[in-house]
């Protein structure tokens, strides 16, 4: 269990303390459906020092018009192609720091959040000046008609094989994952940074594109002597894969384990890693997507996904 500090004193913590400037970068591509229902679970929250931006990624379905007519109190940043998650979100992330944010908020337009998920999230990051990142418990916004079924309670990273594992994941929430907890990174649908962290480590890295984007910002936030840390009283609903998905998918997944894992795995921790991959990852990665893919083209890529990771960068 991760353990709070509060060094304010007796006098200090009777007054009413000044939120934080939170900036919550929303990014869109062709998902203006979604994004509304995002954008109006977050009027419901109770936190009140917090500004959205919205960052469009190229889209073509008319997203921007939709934007800009229902909410023209909402900055509308226009990418004009689509720029990856991680560079996507970057152009938000810069324009928040230029906002004088305390903290930079990376929701996903596909989630609904509940009233006090932010509150709960910034209330645990100025608990602990060590805290970098926090995230939330995410529920799957629809698990065959439930909606408490966990699709995130923390993340943990194994560097000896390449793993990244979703705690939680698939199970009903009994309460078995309330506790406040140090984990090895927080999953980017809903992670709140600190702004001194940002400056300190940079943005996200672009050169991934999408996927192991907001793994790799935590390890370096790690490296910097910062943690990543779950608060579970704050909630969010994640359509999962609602953008996602398809062969560009398999190529991103797969190319960019191997670049984490040069970036971040000590040499025997990689040796071990490509032992296991190519042992026994390799094949049943070759069976799930050989199973679920609708041409050869989908195999294909994860076959260049993997040439790639290991020959570039």
């Amino acid at each position: 269990m991760f353990t709070e500090t509060n060094s304010l004193s007796g006098e200090q913590q009777c007054a009413r303390p000044v939120e934080p400037k939170v900036v919550i970068v929303v990014l869109n591509w062709n998902g203006k459906r979604v994004t509304v229902e995002c954008l109006e679970s977050l009027n419901e929250i109770d936190y009140t020092n917090y500004e959205i931006l919205l960052v469009d990624n190229g889209s073509t379905d008319g997203s921007q018009e939709c934007f800009r007519a229902r909410y023209p109190e909402i900055a509308l940043l226009e990418n004009k192609a689509n720029l990856g998650f991680a560079e996507g979100n970057n152009v938000g992330i810069r324009r928040a720091i230029d906002w004088h944010a305390d903290y930079v908020l990376l929701l996903n337009n596909d989630t609904s959040v509940n009233e006090g998920f932010l509150s709960e999230l910034v209330r645990v990051a100025e608990s602990n000046s060590r805290i970098g990142f926090v995230g939330p418990k995410i529920y799957y916004d629809d698990c065959h008609g439930q909606r408490d079924v966990i699709a995130f309670a923390g993340g943990h990273i194994n560097l000896w094989i390449g793993k990244a594992r979703n705690i939680g994941d698939g199970e009903k929430d009994r309460g078995q994952y309330d506790d406040i907890k140090e984990v090895s990174y927080i999953q980017g649908a809903c992670l709140l940074a600190k702004r001194e962290v940002v400056q300190r480590i940079g943005l996200l890295d672009s050169t991934l594109f999408a996927y192991w984007e907001e793994t790799d910002w935590c390890m370096r936030g790690c490296r910097a002597g910062y943690s990543s840390v779950f608060v579970p009283r704050a909630k969010i609903w994640h359509k999962i894969a609602a953008s996602s998905g398809g062969v560009r998918s398999t190529y991103y997944m797969t190319r960019n384990l191997f670049w984490f894992m040069k970036k971040h795995a000590a040499r025997k921790q990689y040796h071990s890693f490509l032992v296991y991959f190519f042992f026994v990852q390799f094949w049943i990665s070759t069976g799930k997507v050989i199973g679920r893919m609708r041409s050869t083209s989908q195999f294909l890529c994860f076959l260049k996904g993997i040439r790639d990771g290991i020959s570039v960068h």
